[in-house]
Parts: C-alpha cells; structure tokens; sequence
C-alpha cells in the first residue's frame, strides 16, 4: 500500500479528494499543515487521519523550517508526498530527503504559472484550461509533468467560477489519476523526464479526452420535467442520425426518445447487406425483414406487429422510393430514417406535417469500433458487437440439421436479435420476424411473450414452422418446450449452459434442428 504525505497551507480539498477515493489503494498517512488554523486539519481529524503542525519562526530559516517538517514525518512510513495549497517553495534539502513529491497547479503548464493562474487565464481570453500534476522542484510550476487536464473557459467565468469548475473537473480528476500511477508503479523518473507506463494509443487507453459540441437544446428529456440537449461529436464520418439532415422542414424537431429510437434503427438495418428494414419502439424492434426491395420489407416488418408500430420509428438501408413512402405514411409514425429519398418519395412523406425525414447519407463503416453507456460516476466502454455469422460459424448439436432455408432464417434472427434488449427471443420465418419477446427477466417469459406476439399481433404470418433465436443460452429445456408448443422448428443459441444435454435432449424428441453459435448477444441499454 502507498503511504501517502499531504501538505497544505488551506483547505486541502486534494488531500480529502485522495483520502476519499484511494486511488490505486494509496491511503492518506498524515496531513501537515504550516498553519494551526489551516481548516484541513480538521477535516483530516474527522476521518482519523494523523496531524502534524509545523509552524515556522519569524526569524527562521527555510532551511531550518523544513528539517523540523521532515523530523516531524520520519515517523510514518511514506511513500509520496502532495502538496495541495502548500504556500511555501520547497528547497533541494527537502527534495532530496523526502519521497517523491507532487503538487497540482490550476492550468495547464507551463502556460499561466504563478499565484494568479485564474486571473491570468482569463486576462489572455483562451478558451480552454485545466490543471497540471507535476514533480516538484525548487524551480516554482516548472517540475516534470506527470499528467494533465483540461476543462473550457466560458464567456460569463469570472475567477470564482473557474476556479470551482477547474478543481471538480479537473484537479479531482486528475491528481487522484497520478496517485494511482504512483502507487501501482507506472510512473518513471529520469532527471527531468516522467513516463507513464501503460499511458499509450491502445484500443481502451488509460485516460479518455471527450470533446462534443452542442448541437441543439431538446425539448425535453425522456419525460417533459427533464431537460435535454443533443451534443455532436463532429469528427464522426459514419452514417448517424445525430448529423443527419431533416428534410421534412416544418416538422417538429426530434425529441431525446425520437434520437434515441432513431439511433437503435439504423443500427439495426445496418445488419443486412440486402434491402431491409426495420420499425423500432422505445429502442427495441417491433419488426424487421428483408426482402427483394426496401417497400416489401418494410410491409414484412410491419405486419410482425402492426399494433406496437404505431408510433414507431422506421429505419431503411436502401432510398427510399414513392412505393415505400406510400405504405409508411398508411399509419403514424414519428420517424423515417434512410440513405437517400427520391423526390415522389419525399413528396408522399411530407404531406404529414410532422414525420420527421432524417436522411443520414451513405453508410460507410456500419458501427463504431466503441460503444459508451454514461454511469454515475463514470462510464462503460466496450467494442462493439460486431459479430456477424455464416453457415459454417454454427454447430450443429441436435440429431436434424438445418436445412439451407433453416440456416438462412436462423441466421437473419441472430442477427436481428442483437438489437433487442435481454433476455430476448425473436420467432422468424425466412427473413421477417414474426414475434419478438424482449426485456425479460426470465428467458422462458421471453419464449412465451414471443409466441404472444406471433399469435395475436402479427398479420398474415404466425409461429408454425418459424425458427426461435435466444440471445444467450437456455438454462432449462422449459424454453424448448414453450417453442416446440408455438411450433417453432429451428433454434440458434449461443450454448454453454450447464445444462446443454438436457435442452438438446429436447430439441431432439421434438425434431427440431439446434445450432449453437459460441457466442452470446446481450444488449442490455
């Protein structure tokens, strides 16, 4: 464990930063202050941290001063020191006896050194501050930097404001960072030269910069009593419906649900390389198909369930043409989004005042190497699921295989059922859903509110003969058992279940083909 000096003069409000979080599992050994009154002490006295005051003479020497600082903490065990508001230069003697020593400066050196840092920053009219972490040396804000951190400068700041908004944003982000580096050993120092390890290029690299823009203030949030805004990250170049152009002008604009959905859909009908398409609600599909065009998929998708759409979203992967827009305006929905629009198409859809037409131009690359989900306190990275599987990816476990007509639908399903939410089934037949069961917490409810869908919403079309896609494995053949009862004839699993036997064994006094991919497909936001 690294043992941990701080030194202020104030407040300290680093030191209880780093004794709060421990980064790295560093602990916060002794504060010392060089003033009695200095409130830190205090604070470190409500959370039992030892205490240490070293006033210095009137007369006394710097020198003098800080051998009675360092008798002071030869009694604890330490590791680093920081000083957080420490107001006095530390001399060589102090350097070259204590631990390492780090301080964190309120901007980003070696621009606006000094005692006037905020003052400074905003005097010279730049648009972006921070804090530094860096060594100390006797040579005041001009040690070897270990780290940074930036944060905006706004055009109503005033020195107070800044200097709030630079120790939250930044310095508590930032000095608890070196610590950690500190104490798990990533930090080399050569004379006056820091590296980091580990602090590189990589695929999830140790710190993350964010820079996006607001684009528009929203309405509203996902209920009218939460507020909302839409930022761009404008170095995006793939198809998105955040930079996509509205074409149908007098409609309203899209709200956070309507971005939101919009988003789920074309991602989904980025899946498919043939015609297809796709309504979404509340981010999950009420349908999908493809098809030799882009107008008969779409009536594919919506007869999964026609009811459910009502208010959806719907997604192309090709233009969408005259026939196509006719079949769409043919019941509400809030949004279309696709490739390209021809002109009797665009003609059709306006004539509903407030459809919104979101054209996102062409595809490109068909997901973000990255997918991010904001959490209090933080945020979950993760590549995204790419998977994307051909006949000889699965295995066969059951005693029928799959015929090529089977194997094709099984493999539309899998694909479809990445963009449900878990625990999800999907029921397809050729390349259409016919009942899709999402956000389950048991698997054999999903199984069950599957065969619902397929049975009382879908039109034209039901379970008998589908094929069943489960995004992750059947603990218990129960959900065999319900599909084999909606007639469901082919199933794609990931596998990997205790037990497999049994929900094999199943499969096989029903007849009904198995395949596992290996792989499972959650989506749980």
């Amino acid at each position: 464990m690294t043992q941990v000096a701080g030194l202020a003069s104030n407040r300290g409000r680093n030191l209880m930063h780093i004794a709060e979080s421990a980064p790295g599992g560093a602990e916060l050994d002794v504060v010392l202050s060089n003033h009695a009154d200095a409130p830190v002490l205090e604070k470190a006295a409500d959370r039992d941290i030892p205490t240490e005051v070293v006033e210095r003479d009137e007369e006394e020497s710097r020198e003098s001063h800080e051998r009675r600082i360092l008798e002071a903490l030869s009694s604890y065990d330490l590791d680093l020191v920081c000083l957080d508001g420490y107001m006095r230069v530390l001399t060589e003697e102090f350097l070259d006896t204590a631990p390492l020593t780090l301080n964190v400066h309120p901007a980003l050196l070696p621009s606006f050194p000094g005692m006037n840092a905020y003052e400074d920053v905003l005097e010279a009219g730049v648009r972006v501050t921070g804090c530094t972490v860096h060594i100390v040396t006797e040579a005041v804000d001009a040690g070897p930097i270990v780290t940074q951190e930036p944060v905006p400068v706004y055009e109503d700041d005033d020195a107070a404001s800044l200097k709030d908004r630079v120790l939250h944003d930044a310095e508590f982000r930032a000095y608890p960072r070196a610590v950690r580096w500190v104490a798990e050993g990533a930090v080399g120092v050569d004379g006056e030269e820091v590296r980091v390890e580990g602090d590189s290029n990589e695929r999830f690299p140790a710190r993350r910069l964010i820079g996006e823009d607001r684009s528009t203030e929203l309405r509203y949030g996902e209920n009218p009593h939460q507020d909302a805004a839409l930022y761009a990250d404008e170095t995006e170049e793939r198809a998105t419906v955040v930079g996509a152009e509205q074409l149908n002008e007098g409609a309203k604009a899209l709200s956070y649900n309507n971005y939101n959905d919009a988003d789920a859909a074309l991602g989904l009908v980025k899946e498919f390389e043939g015609p297809a398409a796709a309504v979404i609600k509340h981010t999950n599909p009420a349908g999908c198909a493809t098809a030799d065009s882009v107008s008969e998929a779409y009536e594919d998708a919506l007869s999964t369930d026609p009811m459910s759409a009502f208010g959806g979203i719907v997604a192309l992967n090709r233009a969408c043409d005259e026939s196509t827009a006719e079949r769409i305006v043919d019941s509400f929905k809030e949004v279309v989004v696709a490739p390209d629009y021809s002109e009797k198409a665009l003609a059709v859809l306006r004539e509903k005042e407030n459809l919104r037409v979101l054209d996102v131009g062409p595809f490109g690359d068909l997901e973000p190497p990255l997918r991010e989900k904001k959490l209090a306190g933080g945020r979950l990275v993760q590549e995204a699921d790419d998977q994307h599987l051909a006949p000889e990816d699965l295995e066969v476990v059951t005693e029928r295989e799959p015929d090529s007509d089977e194997f094709e639908s099984l493999l539309f399903a899998w694909h479809t059922i990445k963009h449900v939410k878990s625990n999800a089934i999907l029921f397809a037949k050729g390349t259409e859903t016919v009942g899709v069961g999402m956000g389950q917490v048991s698997r054999v409810d999903a199984v069950r509110l599957a065969a619902m869908k397929a049975e009382e919403h879908a039109e034209g079309k039901d379970s008998a003969g589908a094929v069943m896609a489960s995004d992750a494995f059947f603990p218990f053949p129960d959900g065999i058992e319900e599909a084999n009862e909606a007639g469901i004839e082919a199933v794609i699993q990931p596998g990997g279940s205790v037990n497999d036997e049994d929900v094999i064994e199943a499969a096989n006094e029903h007849d009904m083909a198995m395949v596992f991919t290996g792989n499972r497909a959650f989506r749980h936001d």
